[in-house]
């Protein structure tokens, strides 16, 4: 009897035995599915840029990419970034200069920037050996290298001849970026899907390179000094004039008289297509408001920079920080394009431009509480405050500027539409120029010089009080989406029936397909 029951017992629980292993092989299940998903989700993040980066080669063209990564990653990102830390205390530690006149040698930075129309022609109507995008990248190359070697090398040199050379470094920077820019901006007419993601490209390079830029200047300050570092400029433009022998072009057939002939009639014609197409509405009133957003928006760089390596008034922070600060800032940039790629690209000018120009009138108030030291009454420390302040405006800044290089791009006819960016860029350029005179005659008149910082928060909020001004003018900006077709058929019909031949032109077509002629 006991045995009987004893067996019933085990038959009862042989059931019970079952379903648990049946339930653990299902947790089990269970738990190797979302391994498995979260696995697949992270394998798909890391492997999305890649697809994304080979979706737009076999859309356009694998050099048409590394020219932009040459060009944008290394030569704009990382070359302007060190550029912009370097120089900073070179004028300081090594020529001696007060910031209002600092200020007013990096506006002068600008000026290659402004001839960016004059690169432009010369790209679209000055063939030279038949190509019309090579011989700018070597120029631009060539122009670079010897000019960062140049100061580099040059021992003690007067302050104009050093301006000069580092005004040739920003020189060779412009034509590689307006040849570049002229590839980009016939790809956003020609294939207007993938204009944002061909500024979204251009933004991920650049806040690399910056990234890199940033996160190295202030070690090679500190273990070479200010001059001889400014010789590491020389490397990125090198590779520039790799990339003139290497990215695809199609060379024209005419003879060299023919060509000459053909370049004066078309460079006629440009500027007939240029007057013909500033004379839109649509195109006049968004440029006009890209030049007063910038420059109405005055720079106090200077003042600023100063003050965070000061050790009596400011923070004074050392030179490995402050390249450390601006390498977070980098950081940020991506994460505001990432931001605009992914969720604002798609959104009327007007409501975005709005929306940004809001965000970067209160985040500029965050310079005004650290100037003023508010945040050491919060408990918030220097170095963690400047940190954050950094994020946010770099953040900003990028959701603020990246329609406003989609909408140039949409802006252009075919045809001219190297020439006519540029022109639009140089419109940009001219603000930042405004910009930065107009707040370096802002810190002279407020005397904020090395060594006195007592007015620098009042230079601050003047520029923050003019950010706000700026969107009483918003409503220059047509209030369309990037989709949108902004310039008149008949004028793009105009300027690419007559003399501008599809065929002299860089062509960004996949390798799979003949281009047409």
């Amino acid at each position: 009897m006991q045995h009987l029951n004893l067996m019933e017992q085990d038959h009862s629980q042989k059931p019970l035995t079952k379903t648990d292993q049946e339930q653990e092989e299902d947790n089990y299940e269970d738990g190797s599915e979302k391994c498995s998903r979260r696995s697949g989700f992270l394998s798909s993040t890391i492997l999305e840029p890649f697809q994304w980066l080979q979706m737009l080669s076999s859309r356009l063209n694998p050099t048409f990419v590394l020219g932009v990564m040459l060009v944008y990653g290394l030569n704009q990102g990382f070359s302007w970034s060190f550029f912009k830390v370097v120089s900073d205390y070179y004028w300081k530690d090594v020529q001696k200069l007060q910031p209002s006149a600092v200020q007013l040698f990096i506006g002068l930075y600008y000026i290659p920037w402004v001839m960016k129309p004059i690169w432009g022609l010369l790209t679209d109507v000055f063939p030279v050996k038949g190509y019309r995008r090579r011989p700018y990248f070597v120029l631009a190359g060539i122009v670079g290298t010897v000019s960062a070697l140049s100061v580099a090398a040059g021992g003690q040199l007067p302050v104009v001849l050093a301006l000069t050379c580092l005004i040739g470094v920003a020189a060779g920077v412009a034509i590689a970026d307006v040849t570049i820019d002229a590839c980009i901006a016939r790809n956003s007419i020609e294939i207007r899907s993938l204009a944002a993601d061909m500024q979204s490209l251009c933004g991920f390079c650049s806040s690399a390179g910056a990234l890199l830029g940033y996160s190295t200047s202030g070690f090679f300050v500190h273990h070479l000094g200010a001059q001889i570092a400014l010789g590491i400029l020389a490397v990125p433009p090198a590779t520039l004039i790799v990339l003139g022998f290497v990215i695809y072009e199609l060379r024209t057939t005419d003879e060299l008289h023919i060509q000459k002939n053909k370049s004066t009639e078309k460079l006629r014609e440009a500027a007939k297509g240029m007057l013909r197409t500033l004379q839109f509405p649509q195109v006049w009133k968004p440029s006009l408001y890209m030049y007063l957003s910038l420059a109405l928006s005055i720079s106090t760089h200077e003042g600023q920079f100063y003050w965070y390596t000061d050790p009596k008034a400011g923070p004074a922070f050392s030179k490995e920080f402050v390249g450390m600060i601006y390498a977070i800032g980098a950081m940020a940039s991506i994460v505001g394009v990432v931001i605009y790629h992914k969720t604002l690209r798609n959104y009327p000018f007007r409501a975005l431009l709005c929306f940004a120009q809001i965000l970067y009138g209160v985040s500029g108030m965050l310079d005004l509480v650290f100037i003023l030291r508010w945040n050491l009454a919060l408990g918030v420390p220097d170095y963690v405050f400047v940190v954050m302040e950094e994020c946010v405006s770099r953040i900003v800044g990028k959701i603020r500027w990246m329609p406003m290089i989609v909408l140039s791009s949409q802006l252009c006819p075919l045809g001219i539409e190297g020439t006519f960016f540029a022109l639009l860029m140089c419109i940009d350029s001219l603000g930042s120029l405004t910009s930065k005179w107009g707040g370096g005659v802002v810190l002279h008149l407020l005397n904020v010089t090395r060594t006195d910082f007592k007015n620098l928060w009042l230079s601050v909020l003047i520029r923050n009080i003019l950010r706000f001004s700026t969107l009483g003018l918003v409503f220059l900006v047509p209030n369309a989406d990037p989709s949108e077709v902004l310039v008149p058929p008949d004028v793009l019909t105009k300027n690419n029936g007559k003399n501008m031949d599809e065929e002299e032109s860089i062509q960004m077509v996949p390798l799979n397909e003949k281009p047409q002629h």
